[in-house]
């Protein structure tokens, strides 16, 4: 057991024991070798079903970085380039001025569809067809690649299409095959989540009361691009067997070892080259967020910069936080992945932020 290992266990159990949290796991590999497989609390409250390393989260975004890896494995495999037209492989999205847009727009939200289009709400998410016609045919709030803004759910539309009509496949079968199966990681990375492994799921819960109205109180929030539900996930959305089941790789359920083993992947060269690694890590796109308002840095698929991290600590870190507080990144300076999954929907990142500044003041590179 890694000084590391201690440092984490203690740290988790003090979250559970104080109510902060009340189930979690977090993993860490370093240089190729897993030093952090840690895990507190339980799984479900009302049975008292403890977590274990093997206990799948659903974690809302923090499975984009599936999503994203994903398309660039459609580049490594030669499938499409990242300035392939969407409508060269997509023919209907060529419409409303979209044709411009190119897979390195979608991997850098600037293609300009953020939201899901109105008239489909949550429950819509499961009939694929359905999302992918009306992205299609959705009209721009900006033209491709000269603004980003975060696209919530239609983010996983966008990859999980392009990689439909040029392998044929599904997101949840891409999934599977070249990432699962490769990295020995069946039953611990998913999209769409097999009947038969749903009890074996930690169920999630909400930290504070989910609103009673349908908008915001927020003035900037109700005229917002993205409609609540977007916005804020909840956790009887992330429990519902049927979301749980659909293909919708904006959002994934996987161990915390589960994710930090495909980062660690990427650093390693396992999935991709080093060349590549180079090219979907570097700075694609700065702007200001046209949905928060916030400054954006993004590589090809990922945020740069840790979450909370000090201004002095050079952005090279790459990954994805999830609704709810789970995080998983990668940071090729230091050769680190590291993944927090928890079933308790907070909202904010505290215990995220707090878990990565530990892990990263252990392992900070050598001077």
């Amino acid at each position: 057991m890694t000084d590391l290992q201690r440092l984490i266990q203690r740290v988790l159990d003090e979250l559970v024991a104080t109510g902060t949290e009340t189930g979690l796991q977090v993993a860490v590999q370093h240089q190729g070798e897993r030093i952090v497989d840690a895990v507190a609390g339980v799984a479900d409250t009302a049975t008292g079903r403890p977590v274990t390393r093997n206990t799948p989260f659903f974690s809302f975004s923090t499975g984009k970085g599936a999503a994203s890896l994903i398309a660039h494995l459609l580049v490594s495999n030669r499938l499409i380039r990242y300035e392939t037209r969407v409508a060269d492989v997509w023919p209907e999205f060529a419409v409303h001025g979209k044709d411009t847009a190119t897979l390195r727009h979608v991997l850098t939200h600037s293609v300009g569809v953020p939201a899901i289009p109105a008239g489909l709400g949550p429950d819509d998410l499961a009939d694929w067809s359905a999302v992918c016609e009306a992205i299609a045919a959705a009209e721009p709030r900006w033209p491709p690649g000269t603004q980003t803004g975060y696209h919530s759910y239609t983010y996983g539309f966008l990859v999980g299409e392009i990689a439909r009509r040029v392998t044929g496949q599904p997101m949840r079968q891409l999934l599977h095959d070249w990432v699962a199966k490769p990295l020995g990681l069946v039953g611990e990375v998913y999209f769409a989540v097999p009947m038969t492994e749903l009890a074996r799921l930690a169920r999630l819960e909400d930290a504070e009361p989910p609103p009673t109205e349908p908008q915001p109180t927020d003035p900037a929030k109700q005229n917002s691009i993205l409609a609540a539900w977007e916005q804020r996930p909840q956790a009887a959305m992330g429990n519902a067997p049927e979301f749980l089941r659909a293909d919708i790789p904006s959002v994934g359920t996987f161990t915390a070892r589960g994710i930090a083993a495909i980062y660690a992947a990427l650093l390693d060269g396992i999935l991709i080259n080093s060349d590549q690694l180079a090219e979907l890590s570097a700075t694609a796109f700065e702007g200001t967020d046209q949905i928060f308002g916030n400054p954006a840095r993004l590589a090809l698929g990922y945020p740069l910069g840790r979450i909370g991290a000090p201004p002095h600590e050079p952005p090279t870190t790459f990954g994805w936080p999830g609704g709810g507080g789970s995080y998983a990144y990668a940071n090729p300076t230091t050769a680190t992945a590291f993944a927090l999954t928890k079933n308790r929907l907070t909202p904010d990142f505290a215990t995220a932020q707090h878990l990565s500044d530990i892990v990263s003041a252990q392992l900070r590179p050598p001077r």
